[in-house]
């Protein structure tokens, strides 16, 4: 298999440094951006496997970089990694189309476990890609329909009228798994572990960021769900 290559957008030297031997010995190809807008620029010309986007970059935020890949058509997968550990960081981060995130100081193996999931994710998507057309498969609920051949997800007005929601690929992936599973409760491990492709750690919130994220774009009502409901004590089950 030819070597993956990753973009490490870390304006710190010595954090860059560290990271990017690690990853090289690892055996991915890895190009260093200390600054947002070389990093962009880097990025947007879609010769990369992974970005690894810091948020606190000179010349332009992770966040704005990442807004702007998406509006710009860059679908690359997007690891943001930040110092911000609020939970309204990470929901704006995966609002504005990164697949994940890791705060830091984070352990270099998650870092790896997770670059190596959403590689993982790729891969397969592009093999589905490849692969003979199936018949266009959607599914309905409430005003949101979701287009499983197309990985799209739209909201229908009153006239009938679709508009499609700015879903990241984790966020849509999350959503087919709850439906295709639907009535059925699933605990953050098995999300994880299904959705993610890696193992949850005690304090990971990861789960739960891309659910709150996840309902403010298809419930009514995101305080109090309708379809993606929790089941306290025991996880997430889609009720649509």
């Amino acid at each position: 298999m030819t070597s993956r290559r990753l973009l490490l957008v870390e304006d710190e030297p010595s954090l860059a440094r560290t990271l990017g031997d690690r990853l090289a010995a690892e055996g991915y190809e890895v190009e260093v951006a200390g600054d947002g807008p070389s990093g962009q620029r880097l990025a947007a010309d879609g010769s990369f496997d992974l970005v690894l986007l810091d948020v606190n970059l000179p010349g332009k935020n992770g966040f704005d970089v990442c807004r702007d890949l998406r509006q710009g058509g860059t679908s690359t997968p997007i690891l943001m990694l930040t110092a911000r550990n609020e939970l309204v960081d990470r929901v704006l981060g995966l609002k504005l189309g990164a697949d994940d995130y890791l705060a830091k100081p984070f352990e270099t193996l998650e870092l790896l476990a997770r670059v190596e999931a959403l590689l993982r994710r790729s891969r397969a998507e592009a093999s589905a890609a490849a692969s003979a057309a199936a018949p266009l498969q959607s599914y309905r609920f409430g005003n949101i329909r979701v287009d499983f051949d197309s990985a799209q997800v739209w909201r229908i007005d009153d006239g009938g009228s679709e508009s499609e929601l700015a879903c990241s690929a984790l966020e849509y992936r999350l959503l087919r798994f709850l439906i295709e599973h639907r009535g059925q409760v699933h605990d953050r491990d098995r999300l994880l572990d299904e959705v993610w492709g890696y193992d949850a750690t005690p304090t990971t919130r990861t789960v739960d960021v891309h659910v709150s994220s996840l309902r403010q774009k298809v419930e009514p009502n995101p305080g109090r769900p309708a379809f993606i409901v929790t089941v306290h004590g025991l996880g997430y089950r889609f009720d649509g």
